[in-house]
Parts: structure tokens; C-alpha cells; sequence
């Protein structure tokens, strides 16, 4: 489960912003409140990027502490509250039937032998 997600590994999801949003998405995270990006870092967030192409979002980023902990301390964040309501209008789906993110799930991936393993 992505939520229990081991320490520092990443965490990828998508969002589906309403038609013709994507430049408005992209206004606002070129210029991320500082309270937030201190938030996450409070949080243990790191290596956060997010990419768009159209209408659809992907995000991935890492936790120092897991995801639990990480979505506690932004959920009891008035400013999280504030930013997340100011993006509100930009947004078709961000979460499924149960309120998680819409995770995507890891089908491959390819990790090279360090030059110092090869024989």
C-alpha cells in the first residue's frame, strides 16, 4: 500500500485539472507560497517535482518519515488549508472514492550495476 510506503522511496500520483487549467497550475506553482515549502519540509517532504502534460498532473516526491506522517502534519495545516482552497477551482479529480491520492503503481523499473560491481 502507498500509504505505508517505506521511508524515502517515491511516491508517485496523479491529478486531472478541468479543461484549459493547466496554464493557471502552473502560474501558481512557479510561485509556491515560502509557508508551504516550509510546511513541507516540516513535514519531511523532499524531492518533490511534478510534471503536467494537458489536463493530466503527475507528482512524485519522497518522505523522510512516510507518508502517514507527512499527510498528518499537512492535513492539520491551516496554510495547506489555504493553499489547497485557492487551487480548488483548477481541479477535476485529485483523490479516489476513499480520499487517497491516485496513486500510480511501479510496473518497471531498471537499476544499472555500479561500475565498481562489474566483473
Amino acid at each position: 500500500m502507498h500509504a505505508g510506503a517505506h521511508d524515502h522511496e517515491p511516491l508517485v500520483f496523479l491529478y486531472r485539472l478541468k479543461p484549459g487549467m493547466g496554464p493557471e497550475y502552473d502560474r501558481a506553482h512557479r510561485a509556491v507560497w515560502p509557508q508551504i515549502m516550509t510546511l513541507l519540509d516540516e513535514a519531511g517532504v523532499y524531492d518533490y517535482r511534478i510534471w503536467r502534460r494537458g489536463d493530466l498532473v503527475i507528482s512524485s516526491l519522497r518522505t523522510r518519515w512516510g507518508y502517514n506522517h507527512a499527510a498528518r502534519i499537512t492535513a492539520a495545516s491551516e496554510i495547506q488549508a489555504k493553499w489547497t482552497a485557492s487551487l480548488s477551482h483548477v481541479f477535476e479529480e485529485i483523490a479516489d472514492q476513499n480520499g487517497e491520492p491516485l496513486w500510480l503503481d511501479l510496473i518497471f523499473e531498471h537499476r544499472p550495476i555500479p561500475a565498481s560491481g562489474r566483473q
